[in-house]
């Protein structure tokens, strides 16, 4: 097999990437957390708009609610990674990251929280809200062309309770439940890692 100089030059930066990274993790666990979750939270918001706008997989009301943590995520963590690296001096800077990753960490648990709601809601073991579900046009009664019930029957509900996807036996809400809380695990990883450092270091 011909190794080319690309391949070589695809390699060397891949264990440069490597290297750094485990030195991050190592001297700066609140960075190297940031860093993680950045990026999780980077594929995540671009899943999620790519089966929305390519797949065609309209998201529900409970969807994009689920979505605004993982908005409201990407910018905090970034200014996790700021904060953390060379934003401030002194312990300022890793309190302040800290108290960023702590407020992720409690951001992820309460969607993990919701996400496994709307899951629960799929497989039928409560209800959902009524804004989308089957019952929405219950209180309206009848039918008609006319009014607030014509217009209603023009737009399409994207319902809570039917999941639009399935792979390995997870919807959409299932796969957000388990990436909420693997966010939420790595910004705690983060958090107590740099104390277990600290703690260390005063120790010697």
């Amino acid at each position: 097999m011909e190794i080319t100089p690309t391949a070589i030059d695809t390699d060397l930066c891949h264990r440069i990437w490597k290297t750094r990274m485990l030195k991050t993790l190592s001297d700066n666990p609140l960075q190297a957390g940031a860093i993680l979750v950045f990026f999780l939270c980077l594929a995540i918001v671009l899943a999620a708009l790519g089966f929305e706008h390519i797949g065609g997989y309209r998201p529900c009301p409970l969807c994009l609610l689920e979505r605004k943590a993982w908005y409201a995520a990407l910018p905090l963590s970034a200014l996790a990674i700021w904060l953390a690296g060379r934003g401030l001096r002194g312990a300022e800077k890793y309190l302040l990251a800290n108290s960023v990753l702590a407020i992720i960490a409690l951001i992820f648990i309460a969607n993990a929280g919701l996400a496994g709601y709307h899951a629960g809601v799929e497989w039928k073991w409560w209800e959902g809200p009524g804004t989308c579900s089957d019952n929405l046009m219950t209180p309206l009664g009848g039918s008609g062309d006319g009014g607030l019930l014509g217009a209603l029957e023009q737009t399409t509900i994207v319902r809570c309770d039917i999941a639009q996807f399935r792979l390995f036996g997870l919807s959409f809400s299932g796969y957000n439940f388990l990436m909420s809380l693997l966010a939420a695990t790595i910004s705690l990883a983060g958090i107590v890692l740099y104390r277990r450092k600290i703690l260390n270091m005063t120790r010697q």
